[in-house]
């Protein structure tokens, strides 16, 4: 069944923890939707600064935004100018008015990444950009793998799915270096998709890493 399941879903509380973070019994839906779009809207303009994830923290007077960058420079900015647009973008595009008036702080936070080749969700939209570039696929496979292993995993599968390379028919590419035990809730192990639209059509993006133990 590990093959079934998002690698993350079955590893929160002994490895990871929830995305969002808070409790609301009378605005549910509308609170649920405003993290949507939160997301949605920040992993569109900070893609240029290699985002990978974004976790919401909300209190009953605070609301936590921290995002994990390869590139934090590009979003703090020159004394923190970045950061401050980026509050200001926040507030008037993405929360309600309601929420501005009655939200003592807005807290944003930058945490970097320190080894991008190690985030499932940075090499899935990598690996993307190149088929949407027209890129070999074999290539753009055995060179992905080359670094991530390079970075120190002990394991990677990249699995794509679509019209590889226009193929007429539609067929799956695999390439699998080192252990990825699915199964092993232990086992740190960052899954991410990313679809590639090309001229052919969608081709989906899987990607699958086993992280090296922390010393």
């Amino acid at each position: 069944m590990g093959q079934k399941v998002n690698p993350k879903i079955i590893r929160l509380g002994p490895l990871y923890n929830w995305s969002s973070r808070w409790y609301d019994d009378k605005k549910y839906k509308e609170t649920l939707l405003e993290d949507f779009k939160i997301r949605k809207s920040l992993l569109e303009k900070l893609r240029p600064a290699g985002i990978s994830e974004i976790e919401i923290e909300r209190s009953i007077n605070n609301l936590r935004i921290t995002a994990y960058v390869s590139k934090p420079g590009m979003v703090i900015g020159r004394a923190g100018a970045g950061l401050e647009e980026l509050k200001v973008f926040i507030q008037k595009n993405l929360l309600k008015k309601s929420v501005v008036k009655n939200q003592s702080k807005l807290d944003i936070r930058v945490e970097p990444i320190k080894e991008p080749n190690l985030d499932a969700f940075l090499v899935a939209r990598n690996v993307a950009d190149q088929l949407i570039r027209r890129l070999p696929a074999k290539r753009v496979l055995t060179t992905t793998v080359e670094k991530v292993m390079g970075s120190g995993a002990r394991g990677v599968r990249i699995v794509l799915a679509g019209r590889v390379g226009g193929a007429e028919i539609s067929r799956r590419e695999k390439l699998q270096v080192g252990t990825v035990p699915l199964s092993t809730i232990r086992e740190d192990i960052s899954y991410a998709s990313s679809p590639a639209l090309t001229k052919k059509g969608y081709i989906g993006v899987k990607v699958w890493i086993h992280k090296p133990e922390e010393k």
